[in-house]
């Protein structure tokens, strides 16, 4: 039901006009332009009828302040009990939608109202169409800069880039036709994470974005990323067969607003860096973008999205598997769990250069001197390796390889630290 902010100091007036149009409207009212601009703003009623004659502020001043305060057209129709037409010709030069004379004719308002509401949904409805996606029918680009864009400027919450991996497989094996069906699947799923109050749009190809209200909790935005992660695999089966055999999974980059500012474009592009860790670090995870990962890196990503990502989606790329430093954490505690299934054992090495400045090289000299199957993460000046099914003489073999590529800097000026982990069965 539209609703109708009506203004006039005459109570009597409020009376008739809400017994008027109550009959096919919610009304709500007002007795002065200041009162009206509190009510505006709170109820956001989709007209105003108004007087124009009222003390303090008139019809015309009161339209005006509503329109600087909102930003767009309000949509109003004055009334007055003047018999001249200059009243009625300023009231649509400053752009009324239309003007009714006192004593108020209930047929004549009801019908002059209806015609204005009738516009408006009009437009609306082609506002809607404009603003949305085709395929998915959430919000499309255009549409996430306007309404995303308005709601990270007064509310607090969380943005999400959200990103499928490897959906360009699905195009170039299944086609296109199939891909769309699992983009229409994903946005079935991004509306089950989010609530009515929140919204979400396709930013184009496989690229999406959500914006939650009132979320400030890094566990809440973890869980959703690890339903998306699992539904879609169910999905993609679903959809393409239990022989797809395709990496499909989600990352998400993710800022809390206004933690990090509440300028849209300025928040899109750090989600945006945040989803790039993501990627660098693996994929099917989650990156939450703040204070804390300013200083460590952090990646939330839980033990079965972890799991997921080495085993269906680690790097093909020669030499050792470089991951942010909680990742490596969250590897290093379950592989020494699982430590009793290896016939040698894990080894932990560290390394600390004497100066930073040299980090870089060491870590290129890291990556291509240690095995696809080794992990390394790098926290400053300090760098850390896993070695699987290593023993102390393979890593001493291991660290003298590396030792032997070094050219800019002296290897006494590196200290090295190792930890031999084992099951003490195969001792």
């Amino acid at each position: 039901m539209s609703k109708i902010l009506v203004v006039d100091d005459e109570e009597m007036m409020l009376m008739m006009a809400r017994r008027i149009l109550s009959t096919k409207y919610e009304v709500i009212t007002a007795t002065s332009g200041e009162e009206a601009i509190e009510i505006f703003e709170q109820e956001h009623p989709d007209m105003v009828l108004s007087d124009l004659m009222m003390p303090e502020m008139d019809g015309y001043e009161l339209h005006r302040i509503l329109q600087e305060k909102s930003g767009e057209v309000v949509p109003m129709m004055f009334m007055s009990a003047n018999e001249g037409d200059e009243s009625e010709i300023k009231g649509f030069e400053v752009g009324a939608e239309d003007y009714i004379r006192k004593p108020l004719r209930p047929d004549v308002l009801l019908r002059r109202v209806g015609i204005i509401i009738d516009h408006l949904d009009k437009v609306r409805g082609l506002e809607v169409a404009a603003s949305t996606d085709p395929l998915t029918k959430l919000l499309n680009k255009s549409g996430v800069q306007k309404e995303i864009g308005e709601l990270v400027k007064k509310s607090h919450g969380a943005l999400l880039m959200i990103d499928l991996d490897s959906f360009k497989l699905v195009n170039d094996i299944y086609g296109h036709a199939a891909g769309d069906k699992i983009l229409i699947a994903f946005a079935e799923m991004i509306r089950k994470i989010i609530r009515t109050n929140d919204l979400a749009g396709r930013m184009g190809g496989d690229e999406f974005i959500a914006f939650l209200q009132n979320v400030d909790d890094e566990k809440v935005l973890i869980g959703k990323a690890n339903f998306l992660n699992e539904q879609i695999l169910i999905a993609a089966k679903k959809i393409l067969g239990n022989e797809m055999q395709i990496p499909l999974g989600v990352s998400i980059g993710a800022i809390f607003v206004p933690s990090e500012g509440n300028n849209f474009q300025k928040l899109y592009e750090m989600a945006d860096s945040a989803l790039y860790e993501v990627k660098k670090s693996g994929k099917h995870g989650i990156f939450i973008f703040g204070e804390k990962n300013h200083a460590d890196g952090v990646s939330e990503v839980d033990g079965i999205s972890q799991m997921r990502m080495i085993l269906g989606e680690r790097n093909i790329e020669p030499g050792a598997y470089f991951v942010e430093f909680e990742t490596f954490q969250k590897i290093y505690q379950l592989l020494a769990r699982m430590v009793d299934n290896y016939q040698k054992g894990l080894v932990l090495m560290q390394f600390t250069l004497a100066e930073e400045k040299f980090a870089e090289e060491f870590k290129e000299i890291l990556l291509n001197a240690l095995r696809r199957s080794d992990c390394v993460t790098q926290r400053g000046k300090k760098f850390l390796v896993l070695l699987m099914e290593a023993t102390e003489q393979e890593s001493d073999s291991m660290k003298n390889r590396i030792y032997s590529r070094l050219k800019n800097f002296n290897a006494r000026e590196i200290i090295f630290e190792r930890e031999q982990i084992r099951n003490e069965t195969h001792n």
